[in-house]
């Protein structure tokens, strides 16, 4: 074995002896060594480049104006749309809008249809939230709508977003819409702005005095910039949260921030809005879908070094957010038809879902022992409700709030008027201070709550009579 190897190590000094093989191979190792060098010099320019590009990306490219970096033509030019653009009509094509809105008629009435036609409406992201919300609006009857993306569409856009195909992957999001909402309702008044929202830019995107806002962002940022300039300007609103790693349909809700719960991103935006000083007011749609399911797209080993190189502007996010495209739809639809009935003045209220059947159990066992205390003056201990009927009083007259504050916290049920029995029709919802106080009064309501505060309850009481009938 020794003397194979001496041999063969002889043979291999006799090769490297050769003056040509010893050229060869410093050749070889020179070539070697200086494409490692060009490739780290070329991938060190090209990162650089990169980053200045994108650093330089806000002051450098006219969003609106730069049709050639996002791929729509110049042809034609975007309308700039208010809440006191014309829309007109001749008479066969109101007969056709008329008729393409006929459901809507029936439903919203004519009054409200007025109303709907007659609003100019904002929307912010052009995504898979936005387009949808944007997508449902017009087909209700909105004919002024202001859509506002800086974004293209991609192949992965085809998943979630209402107006993409094959054939516009590559130009803006808000052209795309807008192309889809002229087949749709060619009277209609779309300014398709592909601008990226800040709050530098936002008296001039909200500007032309629009009836609704509707922040489909999904850059945590520009989301609060646009919030508290809505806040701050008195512009109703309504926010997207997170529709990304969420699965679960039952669990969508809509709510005012305050009451949002098990959400990361409603908890973030709280936050920080309490920090500006706006502790509710701003209406949301989010899940209360509990996160962890899924994970976010880890990065390629090549993004870790400089993963703000690999974002599409500077403070964007970076790694994908994996996304069932039916969640972002349902996100939209909702915002849409609560948006709808707001500007038809059709009654929705909204409630605030906190672990429902926990509390339903409470407030009943609670109002068992109020009953427990009534006198014989009053008929004595009455209790004819179940659990069910509980949260039928809580969630559907009431809605999940007091009747004399509106306060969604700590909630009780007790009689309305304590001379008559303990039932659904005589039934009222009020925090657990207020009805301790309401369960010592003397006298009617009448004698001790305002006249609107009276009406309101007798309203609602009504409309249980007349619920209860079909229950």
């Amino acid at each position: 074995m020794e003397q194979r190897m001496s041999a063969n190590l002889e043979k291999l000094l006799r090769v490297f002896a050769d003056t040509r093989v010893q050229l060869a191979t410093t050749a070889l190792a020179a070539s070697a060594i200086t494409a490692g060098v060009m490739w780290g010099t070329r991938r060190t320019r090209r990162t650089k480049r990169a980053r200045d590009l994108k650093r330089s990306t806000l002051e450098s490219i006219d969003f609106e104006g730069d049709s050639a970096f996002l791929g729509i033509d110049n042809e034609p030019q975007n309308t700039i749309v208010t809440k006191h653009t014309q829309v007109e009509l001749t008479p066969n094509e109101e007969s056709l809008i008329r008729e393409q809105l006929a459901r809507h008629y029936a439903f919203l009435g004519a009054d409200g249809m007025a109303k709907l036609r007659d609003s100019f409406v904002v929307v912010v992201g052009a995504g898979g939230v936005g387009s949808w919300a944007a997508m449902m609006l017009l087909r209700s009857g909105v004919q002024r709508i202001r859509i506002i993306d800086f974004d293209q569409v991609t192949l992965s856009s085809l998943n979630r977003h209402v107006a993409a195909t094959r054939a516009t992957v590559g130009i803006s999001k808000v052209e795309a819409l807008k192309m889809s909402f002229l087949d749709i309702a060619p009277h209609a008044q779309i300014d398709a702005r592909v601008a990226l929202f800040s709050a530098d830019t936002a008296s001039d995107l909200l500007s032309g005095s629009p009836d609704y806002v509707l922040d489909c962002i999904d850059n945590m940022d520009t989301k609060v910039d646009l919030l508290t300039f809505c806040h701050k300007n008195n512009i109703r609103v309504i926010s997207a949260m997170g529709a990304g790693m969420k699965s679960d349909p039952s669990r969508v809700q809509i709510a005012d921030i305050s009451d949002t719960f098990e959400d990361p991103m409603s908890r973030v935006v709280r936050r920080r809005l309490k920090m500006l000083g706006i502790l509710s007011g701003v209406e949301v749609v989010y899940s209360t879908e509990k996160p962890g399911k899924v994970q976010l797209v880890s990065l390629a080993e090549s993004q870790t070094e400089e993963p703000g190189d690999f974002s599409v502007l500077p403070d964007f996010r970076v790694r994908i957010v994996p996304v069932l495209g039916t969640m972002p739809a349902m996100f939209g639809i909702a915002m849409g038809t609560r948006v709808l009935t707001e500007l038809a003045g059709f009654p929705t209220e909204p409630m605030a879902i906190k672990s429902r059947h926990a509390l339903y159990a409470r407030v009943q066992r609670e109002l068992g022992n109020r009953e427990k205390d009534r006198t014989a003056e009053f008929g004595g201990p009455q209790l004819r409700m179940s659990t069910d009927d509980t949260g039928y009083m809580l969630d559907e007259i009431w809605r999940g709030k007091s009747a004399v504050s509106g306060v969604t916290d700590k909630l009780a049920l007790t009689r309305w008027r304590r001379d008559l029995p303990m039932t659904t029709s005589n039934c009222v919802c009020m925090t657990k201070s207020e009805a301790d106080k309401h369960d010592k009064i003397s006298g009617s309501p009448e004698d001790n709550y305002s006249p609107d505060i009276v009406e309101f309850v007798e309203q609602r009481l009504n409309e249980e009579k007349h619920i209860s009938k079909m229950r």
